[in-house]
């Protein structure tokens, strides 16, 4: 059964939903900077918000209020170009619109556990976010929550080993952290997304779902390869 509290909204491509979650964005970092003086950003990797990520880039904002965090990284070198914080970085950091005192990336590279327990002891006292960015994978994973695999009650970053995908080491906000924002975004773009949101809309028991039911204020943007229409 859908939850009335997840707003889907429905985009003609990808390239739509980018400039959307883009324009989302920086309403949300004015509000919170207005409000209170500072924008705190959770980022997904992906295609789809590395586009949004250039579309920022370009745009006028008070960059040096934004702080940016992570929702999940991989355990790879830390200057290995699939980890997540550089993809970003390339973008808004290498390109100058956010100082680098306020890029908060997981240090992946120190090992899963390590890593995990570092980042949860800098994001705890941080918490809400403004602002949370999540794709979706084709099984219905978002961060590095995967269908099947534990988590830890009460933690809010684990460590996750054996993934589905590789790497196999990851590091992961949990949906306890996920959820401790003022808003979330959800990005499902591609063909390939088509069968886990249909499952997703159908009620299953998906990690993007239990993530998605628990927040306050949920906006799902899809494109129509990803939603079949």
């Amino acid at each position: 059964m859908a939850d009335s509290r997840i707003a889907f909204r429905l985009y003609e491509s990808a390239e739509q939903v980018a400039a959307d979650t883009a324009w989302r964005v920086l309403a949300a970092a004015r509000q919170s900077i207005a409000a209170r003086g500072r924008f705190q950003l959770v980022l997904a990797g992906g295609c789809t918000p590395q586009a949004a990520y250039t579309v920022l880039a370009d745009q006028v904002a008070d960059w040096d209020r934004w702080h940016i965090f992570f929702g999940d990284e991989r355990c790879l070198a830390s200057d290995d170009p699939e980890r997540n914080s550089l993809a970003a970085a390339r973008i808004l950091l290498d390109q100058g619109p956010i100082p680098a005192a306020n890029w908060h990336p997981i240090l992946a590279e120190q090992g899963a556990e390590l890593a995990a327990t570092r980042y949860e002891a800098m994001i705890r006292p941080r918490l809400p976010f403004d602002l949370v960015l999540l794709g979706m994978g084709e099984d219905g994973h978002t961060a590095s929550l995967f269908p099947g695999h534990a988590i830890a009650p009460g933690a809010l970053v684990i460590p996750v080993q054996q993934a589905p995908k590789p790497p196999p080491e990851r590091v992961s906000l949990t949906p306890s952290a996920l959820v401790s924002s003022r808003a979330i975004l959800i990005l499902v773009t591609g063909v390939g997304k088509r069968e886990a949101l249909a499952d997703w809309r159908r009620g299953a028991d998906l990690p993007v779902a239990r993530v998605a039911s628990a927040g306050l204020r949920v906006e799902v943007l899809v494109d129509r390869e990803a939603a079949g229409e």
